[in-house]
């Protein structure tokens, strides 16, 4: 910084002005005193002090301080103003954080009135803050707190400031959500603590070795492992629940078809899956026995949807459609779906567990439809998941597997994998086929 230039002004109220004569004349003429070589620093010059109010101006000592750096064409302009009194040294600048804004958003001029001419030069004016300065202190103290703003609480400054109705309260929702999201995890540590405190981590650690060998069970439909009968193992209307299969009835005509052709018709809809396509090819001729497994066939596909559908896909419970009925949508989110708490909503998604426990159910209604037999390729093309998912999961419920040819289109035999449920049921004895990988 180098010192350019001095200057004294009379103080009036807690603005220092430089203004010529008291009264104005009957008629004044205003002429602008405009040059495009004055700079900043030969302008008109207004202060205010932030401690107070300026009486008397004759003791005080002003200089205007300019940067140097006229290469810049961001510091060429900036100016400091220092005011030298018997007790305080007073500082204010045109830049950094200190600075007036208004200096920014409105122009100033100050005029000086020539009485005996009536006529007033208007000059380009700026407004300092005069603020004490003592030594050893830093100036601008307000710098760091700033830096360490996040563009994001920039933004929301912002908003409140200027931002519309609608910006500021989207702004206030996020903000209660964010302090409903912080409650709740504080909430759940909270307890997680008295839990620890309470019990201890060995009594825990004893607790979650005994869910583990659980976990498994949990997820499978309720098994009947002492049963005389294979039907009487996993129950039907464990499966689908009286009240379920009367409301699925009105639903079900789409399914009735007797013709190959109405067969190949049903499939160009792209609605329903290969193996209930493949289930309508070989239905009894017995009516009612034929209406009860066109009623299964319905509701396997309702679960095989709820599998199949993709996290963003999955709202509530009226993504699956308007032809599938109320009480089936309320018990399939009971069953299939967890509630949970996300952005200050609670909703109901499908996790990976849940997922493997509709697989599960439809393992066991496909067995139900098909004599207690089915074939899990079928079944596992249509759920898209692995082979070896399946298999763990008809292996956890007991079943037998092996392996089959089955001819598809163009005459060509597979290896198909099938299921089937006997008794006494096949018990599994710890982890079969692949092992985990220690971590390291």
């Amino acid at each position: 910084m180098a010192v350019v230039r001095a200057a004294a002004h009379s103080a009036v109220g807690g603005w220092c002005v430089a203004l010529a004569g008291a009264a104005m004349a009957a008629h004044v003429v205003w002429k602008y005193r405009e040059s495009a070589e004055q700079g900043p620093e030969q302008w008109a010059t207004l202060v205010q002090f932030s401690n107070g109010k300026l009486t008397n101006s004759e003791n005080v000592g002003f200089q205007l301080h300019k940067n140097i750096h006229k290469n810049n064409p961001r510091k060429k302009h900036q100016l400091i103003l220092s005011a030298e009194t018997d007790r305080l040294t007073y500082v204010g600048n045109n830049f950094g954080q200190s600075a007036l804004k208004c200096n920014s958003l409105c122009k100033y001029f100050v005029g000086v009135l020539n009485k005996s001419t009536g006529k007033m030069e208007v000059h380009n004016a700026q407004l300092f803050n005069m603020q004490p300065f003592f030594p050893g202190e830093p100036v601008t103290e307000e710098d760091t707190s700033e830096k360490q703003l996040s563009y994001r609480e920039k933004v929301d400054s912002l908003i409140e400031a200027f931002g519309t109705i609608k910006q500021k309260h989207a702004l206030n929702s996020r903000r209660l959500n964010q302090v409903g999201n912080e409650t709740l995890q504080e909430a759940v540590a909270k307890a997680a603590e008295n839990i620890i405190d309470k019990k201890g981590i060995s009594a825990l650690a004893n607790e979650s070795s005994q869910f583990e060998s659980q976990d498994t069970s949990a997820f499978l439909p309720p098994c009947h492992a002492d049963a005389d009968k294979p039907e009487d193992v996993y129950r039907f209307e464990d499966i689908i629940s009286p009240i379920e299969y009367q409301a699925i009835k009105p639903y079900c005509e789409a399914l009735k078809v007797k013709t190959a052709e109405e067969i190949h018709q049903l499939a160009q809809t792209g609605n329903f899956s290969s193996f209930i396509l493949e289930s309508l090819k070989s239905l009894p001729r017995d009516e009612e026995s034929r209406d009860h497994k066109i009623h299964c066939l319905f509701y396997l596909q309702i679960l095989i949807k709820l599998h199949n559908f993709k996290k963003h896909e999955f709202k509530h419970k009226d993504s699956l459609g308007s032809d599938v009925a109320d009480v089936v949508k309320s018990s399939l989110m009971k069953n299939f779906t967890v509630l949970t708490y996300n952005n200050g909503r609670l909703k109901n998604t499908i996790p990976v567990s849940m997922k493997a426990k509709i697989v599960a159910y439809v393992i066991a209604l496909a067995l139900h439809i098909h004599n207690f037999q089915t074939d899990l390729t079928c079944l596992q093309q249509d759920l898209k998941i692995s082979e070896n998912k399946i298999l763990d999961i008809a292996r956890a419920m007991g079943l037998k597997v092996g392996k089959t040819k089955v001819n598809i289109f163009g005459g060509v035999a597979k290896d198909h994998k099938m299921a089937s449920l006997s008794l006494p049921l096949v018990v599994q004895s710890g982890t079969r086929g692949r092992k985990r990988k220690k971590m390291t």
